[in-house]
């Protein structure tokens, strides 16, 4: 986890631990999570604005991947990693690529396996949140799935 404090927002690039296919590490991850949300509030309360960007590991809601019926016992779409996300969007931060576009088939990581890429078999993993206090500077937000090099592709916002 990167902290980095500008003069009119803290940037946080995060790498979100991943539950492990044996959901060994399912409750690290989610106190890491929660971590990061006491962390986040106790900023807020201090009247900074926040971008929390990063790999968070979750696909939070079906729309972000493929095959979100097979998946429903895997680490990375468990109940309880989306309910952590539900629970830092009801704390007030907005998961900026979904206020813009709420299609399908926006995805930011694939799996190298099966030809998953090339086919867009793929989860939206990666988020940009922003506290809903800072969304009036928010001017776009997207996703280069074009971009080659990694399994996952690179993610921004425009801010005013």
């Amino acid at each position: 986890m990167i902290e980095t404090e500008f003069n009119d927002f803290v940037l946080f690039n995060i790498y979100f631990p991943n539950g492990k296919r044996d959901h060994s590490r399912v409750n690290y991850k989610l106190e890491f999570c929660d971590a990061v949300l006491d962390r986040c509030e106790i900023l807020r309360k201090e009247g900074k604005n926040l971008i929390i960007c990063g790999d968070y590991n979750t696909a939070h809601k079906e729309i972000d991947l493929k095959n979100a019926k097979s998946n429903q016992n895997t680490t990375g779409f468990l109940p309880e990693e989306r309910a952590w996300i539900d629970k830092f969007i009801a704390h007030g931060y907005i998961d900026t690529f979904r206020h813009f576009n709420q299609e399908p088939l926006n995805y930011t990581w694939w799996s190298y396996m099966f030809n998953a890429r090339q086919n867009n078999v793929g989860w939206r993993i990666d988020y940009f949140f922003i506290n809903k206090e800072f969304l009036p500077r928010l001017k776009d937000a997207f996703i280069f799935p074009e971009v080659q090099g990694s399994d996952h592709c690179p993610i921004g916002i425009e801010i005013e």
